[in-house]
């Protein structure tokens, strides 16, 4: 079984109005989303999660940047 593993950086604006993906930001190479959640008891991360897992698909972890607005994600099967 081979697992497939893909990662992309992203910029994250929480506290927002709407779970969206905003844009993709050239000049950085990430994403910009916007996440509902506080950024307080890790529940934007976890929101964040949960948002890309049913907008991709897939499985998805954050890599790094766990107390950061921008983070490495990486998602799988």
């Amino acid at each position: 079984m081979e697992i497939e593993e893909h990662t992309f950086k992203a910029i994250i604006k929480p506290n927002s109005r709407e779970n969206k993906i905003i844009c993709f930001d050239k000049e950085k190479d990430a994403y910009v989303l916007s996440i509902k959640a506080k950024a307080e008891d890790n529940k934007a991360n976890i929101e964040l999660i949960r948002f890309l897992s049913k907008e991709l698909g897939k499985r998805v972890r954050i890599k790094s940047g766990l107390r950061s607005k921008t983070k490495i994600i990486e998602t799988y099967k």
